[in-house]
């Protein structure tokens, strides 16, 4: 009877057109107050929702989302898009299609800063498209490469839909940006092989030095944003939301001070765009946090995977019925509500199954950029209608050759996983852990109220360590430092303490430290000393 209210809450609430936070809202409210175990139920376990409101708010990760964002959007006022395409038409020029090639190089460039696909195809498609209809190209064609080169955005990183996915699920999201290396460019190499056989008999040029070396000093500042953003986070040297604010830093400094193609009063409005963009993201990503720890607390996904082994029996079939699966959900959801309910389900599963759970992120985000392209919800080809000024059923039909070619692409991705997987270190040894959907959202009361002592912020010269009352730490060495000096990089681990020592979690990786000195008043300061390092609590 419960679960049947709770089909019926559904059906009501999409017949009266709600919104996705509402919906998502409604349902974690009723799971709470209808369906919790323990004997608990009703409003006591209400006000769960807000305490894991804000234990999903406290993940400093969530400020790469608004920051990339930002980024994006600062990128698409100024003129760095543009400086981008004349690098890239410079080069493909003797390339057949060669305009057409360089409109899908500068999304993938472009969406190596971005990491949003809608931005990419407006930052790009709004230059593009003229410069390739007054070159003669097929209307078609140049709508489907850009439409299609957009949602490069959410493959090739940094992505925003791979930030998500790492924090519903609880995987590195440096290692998921590695893995979308290999997608990515096998992706875009795609898309510039269709755009030659399909422009293979357009009039070509030549190269110019003189075109070359003046788009490379015009746009030289553009093009080492992405050198700087992807090779500081895959060096080590800053973290994925350090990478997002030194990417609005570089946007400003660049488009304002050095391009001046971007007034500074013309920035309030682009703050308001992006916070019009972030309301309704935030709190969804935020309740459904909530939702999962339910789920995770009933043992749903466990069940899941009980049922599903009764009617699958082997990898390659799980493979095919989950890439149906999502093809099926693209065609009806947006990627970030997607990958919000479903990443935590299907993730158990797939780790069932043999399947890496990075190399299992990639296969979910390709499908859902499938659906990009997709009606009746693909929101690249409302954008590509509007900025395009084309019928929809005309955009659709540029699109269908390329979701093919996406297809079979999506058939090698998901077939090789070594494709995702070979620019990650110890990628086998990491598969063979646990999925952390198990034990992303830790207990209440993990730690005793003896080791209560522990919960804080801790900072020494090594780095920051923080335990949160419920069990969870993280870690973080000063930027630009790694070695066995710092403390390692670590988002999310379970602490558990004895006399003797104190034990980092991370999911299969383990880091102990020998407690030399437990949390001690010093000259009004609380010390800490884990084997050489020593902590001072920040009150």
């Amino acid at each position: 009877m419960v679960s049947f209210g709770l089909i019926a809450l559904i059906v009501a609430l999409l017949l009266f057109g709600q919104p996705l936070f509402v919906i998502i809202g409604a349902i974690t409210a009723y799971c709470f107050y209808f369906m919790s175990s323990g004997g608990t139920t009703g409003l006591d376990k209400l006000g769960d929702i807000m305490s894991d409101v804000y234990y999903g708010a406290d993940k400093e990760i969530l400020l790469a989302i608004p920051l990339f964002i930002l980024a994006g959007n600062l990128m698409t006022h100024g003129s760095i898009a543009r400086r981008l395409i004349a690098i890239g038409k410079a080069f493909t020029a003797p390339i057949p299609a060669g305009l057409a090639v360089a409109g899908v190089v500068s999304c993938g460039i472009f969406a190596a800063i971005s990491g949003s696909s809608p931005v990419t195809l407006i930052a790009i498609g709004g230059i593009m498209y003229p410069a390739l209809r007054q070159a003669n190209y097929n209307q078609n064609l140049a709508m489907g490469l850009l439409s299609a080169g957009g949602t490069l955005g959410i493959i090739i990183p940094p992505s925003i839909p791979m930030i998500i996915y790492a924090i519903m699920v609880g995987v590195s999201v440096i290692d998921l940006f590695l893995a979308g290396i290999g997608p990515g460019l096998l992706l875009l190499t795609a898309l510039v092989f269709y755009a030659m056989a399909r422009g293979w008999k357009m009039e070509r040029g030549r190269w110019q030095l003189a075109e070359i070396g003046a788009s490379l000093k015009q746009g030289i500042f553009a093009l080492l944003m992405p050198v700087i953003i992807l090779g500081g986070i895959y060096s080590g040297f800053f973290t994925a939301t350090e990478s997002a604010a030194i990417a609005v830093f570089y946007a400003i400094l660049v488009e304002v001070l050095i391009h001046r193609e971007l007034p500074i009063k013309k920035i309030p409005e682009v703050l308001s765009e992006t916070a019009e963009m972030l309301g309704t993201l935030f709190l969804i990503l935020l309740i459904a946090v909530s939702l999962n720890k339910f789920m995770t607390e009933e043992q749903l996904p466990q069940q899941m995977v009980e049922k599903m082994s009764a009617l699958i029996s082997d990898k390659v079939t799980f493979l095919i019925g989950v890439n149906i699966l999502l093809l099926i959900v693209g065609f009806f959801m947006d990627i970030m509500s997607a990958i919000l309910v479903l990443a935590p389900l299907l993730a158990p599963m797939a780790h069932h199954f043999g399947v890496h759970p990075i190399h299992f992120g990639i296969i979910m985000i390709v499908n859902l950029e499938i659906g990009y392209l997709t009606p009746p919800v693909g929101i690249n080809l409302f954008v590509a209608s509007t900025i395009f000024k084309a019928p929809l059923g005309q955009v659709v039909r540029a699109v269908f050759p390329i979701v093919l070619v996406f297809l079979v692409c999506l058939g090698i991705i998901t077939a090789f996983p070594q494709l995702s997987l070979f620019a990650i270190k110890d990628a086998t040894v990491k598969q063979k852990q646990a999925i952390v959907a198990e034990s992303k959202v830790p207990q209440k009361a993990a730690l005793s109220e003896e080791q209560q002592i522990y919960v804080g912020k801790w900072v020494s010269a090594a780095g920051t360590l923080t335990i949160e009352e419920d069990g969870t730490a993280s870690t973080k060495p000063p930027i630009g430092k790694k070695g066995n000096k710092y403390l390692p990089s670590i988002d999310s681990a379970t602490v558990s303490i004895n006399d003797t020592k104190l034990v980092l979690d991370a999911g299969g990786e383990k880091y102990e430290f020998k407690i030399t000195q437990p949390p001690k008043l010093q000259k009004k300061k609380t010390v800490l000393k884990l084997d050489k390092f020593v902590f001072t609590k920040e009150e």
